[in-house]
């Protein structure tokens, strides 16, 4: 009779200790580049949630709290393997080297900001629950067919879990041994659904059994035993070994986005606990117990990172907005004829107002 376990990682505690024997293989400047792109995420979400407070970008979703468990699964991969997201996942994008002007671009509502060059194998944000997960799963199967050795690695969070694209997708990739890593940023809240109420599972990793395929969990807010956990599934994928399912337990400490306000469902207590396991405070505590830190290197990456954001924005917000008939773009290979149609009125519509602006500009003083 079979047994199963899942396993727990952690690597580095709150308060900056390792266990030696976890420890995964990084220099410390790999680990700083870590920290760097980390800092940057904190930095871009300070910075948007401020720009949607004014009303110059729409709906925005931060990732505050999760830095760790998104930069350092994204840090695993190579330049060929296929990201795939949610919505929630900036620090990967981050890390995998999105422009950060694009970036910015596409929270304005801007869909241009996410066009990549033609070897861009990050796929844009996913807003309805779960639906990408399958998406990564076909990438996946797309590789083993043309016998290549990229694999994909898929973002969910603890929600997602309940939905059916979930259990197919894991489904299908267990039965054809692809190779995808099935990440679940477990931040304990869907929404306003906690984590107790999402299933009855006492962990998300062991749904992975039901499939064939391992399942662990890892402390999430420990940026090397998240790159140990996905480097080893990443591996074990690109040999054959098939899929992995990796429960990341973390925790976001803002709102689930700009419409949402978490003090209605989450006591104050419940989110100073997790603030006190954060990400980044984490690895500085690390850097200090090595002795590799210093006050002025701290300052440092944040004049750095500031300084580039600034700059990504300044640039975001000089480009115009796309022409209203892009709303047309991009939805159908084919154009129905009813969006034929109402393309044309738009753009009759619209050179009309362009037109009574311009001669609104010829007639002022």
């Amino acid at each position: 009779m079979q047994r199963f376990e899942v396993e727990y990682v952690q690597v580095l505690d709150t308060e900056g200790h390792v266990d030696t024997a976890q420890m995964p293989d990084l220099n410390d400047d790999q680990i700083k580049q870590i920290y760097h792109v980390m800092r940057l995420t904190r930095e871009m979400d300070r910075r948007l949630f401020k720009l949607q407070r004014q009303g110059k970008i729409g709906t925005f979703v931060e990732a505050r709290g999760e830095e760790a468990s998104e930069v350092a699964s994204a840090y695993a991969l190579r330049p060929a393997d296929w990201m795939v997201p949610s919505f929630r996942e900036s620090g990967a994008y981050l890390m995998r080297g999105a422009d950060r002007v694009k970036f910015i671009q596409s929270w304005k509502g801007d869909t241009r900001g996410f066009i990549g060059d033609e070897h861009c194998r990050d796929l844009p944000v996913s807003i309805p629950i779960a639906s990408q997960i399958p998406h990564a799963v076909g990438l996946a199967w797309a590789e083993k067919i043309k016998g290549k050795k990229n694999v994909a690695l898929v973002y969910f969070g603890d929600g997602a879990t309940s939905e059916g694209d979930f259990h197919e997708a894991l489904n299908f990739a267990g039965v054809l041994k692809l190779p995808v890593i099935f990440f679940c940023q477990n931040n304990q809240w869907a929404i306003s659904t906690p984590r107790s109420k999402q299933t009855a599972s006492a962990t998300i990793a062991q749904k992975a059994i039901a499939y064939g395929m391992p399942g662990i969990q890892v402390d999430g807010n420990d940026a090397l035993a998240v790159y140990k956990v996905t480097r080893e599934a990443i591996g074990r994928a690109r040999d054959g070994g098939g899929p992995t399912l990796i429960e990341s337990l973390t925790y976001r400490l803002g709102d689930h986005t700009t419409s949402d306000d978490a003090s209605r469902y989450r006591s104050e207590e419940e989110v100073q606990s997790w603030q006190a396991k954060e990400p980044i405070a984490r690895l500085e505590h690390y850097f200090r117990e090595k002795g590799t830190w210093t006050d002025d290197y701290g300052t440092w990456v944040g004049h750095e990172v500031a300084k580039e954001v600034d700059e990504a924005i300044e640039k975001a917000m000089a480009i115009p907005p796309p022409p209203p008939e892009n709303l047309f773009n991009n939805v159908y290979a084919k154009i129905p004829p009813v969006l034929v149609e109402e393309k044309a009125e738009l753009e009759k519509e619209w050179k009309a107002i362009k037109a009574e602006r311009e001669a609104k500009k010829e007639g002022a003083p």
